[in-house]
């Protein structure tokens, strides 16, 4: 099935620019309840992936052996801005993990956050691989293999046991045979999975629903780690972000990843929701969020008005004025 349009900004009226993609949502069942366009549209998870990225490390009990706190077990699935909360969880980790930053094969860059940014940039700091978004899950990662004994040099290549183990518990919770799982490599450096919709959708129902994994080591890891997201959603993403924003409310586990990939799980209605936006944009998140969960009927209506908040449907230029608006125009189909 062909891409459908998403949302659609106009100004003064006139359409301007069209966002197209696939959304695909599951029932407790696995099987698709939703769909716009194609569930079977196999797309990257980038940053999505990161609480399945983290299950080992939890599964292992790393968290324990090195006394972290809940905080820096949090960043580990953070896409992170590099806030001082957050900067402060990751040097702890570097402290507690007797690592430095040179073991990251992520790059050393300025943080993601603007006021962050210019806040290093003004007191002459340096660049620095924990300000890269991702140095959470590496650092986990890299807690992982030194609690195994495995090699910290390669801990980023594919065949390296620790992503060997994560390739496997994304085919297990996804039900997607592994030797299907399309690999590439992300921007961070780590390997990256490509899997269809209606499988990702999975993952985030068994996220919010961990009581459908049957494997109980797999389960108590993810009931810690969604936990930890819940309670300390800020780490997730950082101020003004939709996955922290998402994750205020404790019936959700959200988490997005680059070039318009976004998913989340509804504990309540265990429901599991997977879309991405086909040009790359995150921009209309926060919209096509607030739709499926208009769409379904969610009673969260606070939930709903924090994604309006973070993505308005008035387009206003730099003089206050509306002189546009954006809107989420699809209409998901109930299977």
């Amino acid at each position: 099935m062909q891409e459908q349009v998403l949302v659609e900004e106009s100004r003064n009226g006139a359409l301007e620019c069209v966002h197209s993609g696939h959304i695909c949502g599951v029932g407790a069942d696995g099987e698709v309840r939703y769909a716009v366009g194609d569930a079977d549209y196999v797309a990257f998870l980038r940053s999505s992936g990161k609480p399945v990225q983290a299950i080992p490390v939890f599964k292992h009990g790393v968290p324990a052996k090195y006394g972290l706190t809940e905080k820096e077990m949090a960043i580990m699935m953070g896409s992170h801005r590099a806030e001082p909360f957050h900067v402060e969880a990751l040097e702890g980790l570097l402290a507690k993990l007797g690592l430095s930053e040179s073991h990251l094969v992520c790059k050393p860059t300025y943080p993601l956050g603007i006021q962050a940014k210019e806040d290093v940039i003004r007191s002459g700091g340096p660049q620095r691989s924990i300000y890269h978004n991702c140095s959470g899950k590496h650092l986990g990662t890299l807690a992982l293999c030194k609690a195994m004994g495995y090699p910290l040099e390669d801990y980023y290549d594919i065949s390296h046991p620790a992503q060997q183990e994560i390739l496997s518990t994304l085919a297990y919770l996804s039900e997607y045979p592994r030797e299907r799982i399309t690999l590439g490599t992300d921007g961070c450096g780590f390997p990256v999975f490509a899997i269809p919709l209606r499988n990702l959708a999975k993952v985030y129902l068994k996220l919010a629903c961990p009581e459908l994994i049957d494997d109980v080591a797999v389960r108590s890891a993810v009931e810690t780690i969604v936990r930890l997201m819940n309670d300390h959603y800020e780490m997730i993403a950082g101020t003004d972000r939709i996955c922290s924003a998402l994750l205020m409310d404790p019936n959700i586990v959200a988490k997005g990843g680059a070039k318009g990939i976004y998913c989340f799980g509804l504990k309540r209605e265990k429901l599991g929701f997977a879309f991405k936006v086909l040009d790359g944009s995150e921009d209309e998140w926060p919209l096509i969020a607030a739709s499926i969960l208009e769409q379904i009927g969610y009673p969260g209506r606070e939930t709903i008005d924090r994604m309006y908040a973070l993505a308005p449907q008035d387009i206003v230029n730099d003089n206050g004025k509306v002189v546009g608006m954006n809107k989420a125009v699809f209409r998901m189909e109930n299977r």
